[in-house]
């Protein structure tokens, strides 16, 4: 009996570590890629705001450094993300018993098109969105503006993440 039990505890134990080499804590499983590039998103979107293109770009390739061990690279890479942004607009979402506006809404929309040379069935062209709500009397510029890009692009690049590489 002491050795069934020993032996299902090495078996467990055995199956535990072999396992991670396919699975890990962000959900990637086996990356068959050793390196990315993240193109220069292009500001399309009709209302334009400076910066916010490099932010972008800058924050989706910081995602993938930190969640996964691919080499980011310039060119030539097995992984490329490219793509624009094409919608940044600000509008009214509730008002006062006076008609103004009570609370505003950015929102962002960005196009992705993402390339796996190694697996060209996993390629796609995507549109992935994400707001930020705040106070009429607010208004974004400076830190208010760097809180509510970090907000917006939190989510919409761990949606890239999530959509090319942990298959969710």
């Amino acid at each position: 009996m002491r050795i069934l039990k020993n032996f299902l505890i090495v078996s467990i134990a055995s199956l535990c570590m072999v396992s991670c080499k396919y699975y890990n804590f962000t959900g990637t499983g086996q990356i068959d890629a050793n390196t990315f590039q993240v193109n220069y998103f292009q500001n399309q979107a009709p209302l334009v705001e400076p910066g916010i293109e490099r932010t972008f770009t800058t924050s989706l390739q910081d995602l993938i450094q930190n969640q996964t061990s691919l080499s980011l690279t310039n060119e030539g890479a097995d992984l490329i993300y490219e793509g624009e942004i094409v919608e940044y607009r600000i509008s009214p979402i509730t008002a006062t018993a006076d008609q103004r506006a009570a609370q505003n809404r950015l929102y962002i929309s960005i196009n992705v098109r993402f390339i796996n040379n190694n697996k060209p069935e996993d390629d796609f062209e995507k549109r992935f969105s994400f707001y930020y709500d705040y106070g009429a009397n607010e208004i974004l510029m400076g830190a208010s503006l760097s809180q509510a890009l970090e907000v917006i692009y939190e989510r919409i690049t761990q949606d890239v993440f999530n959509e090319s590489l942990a298959k969710w």
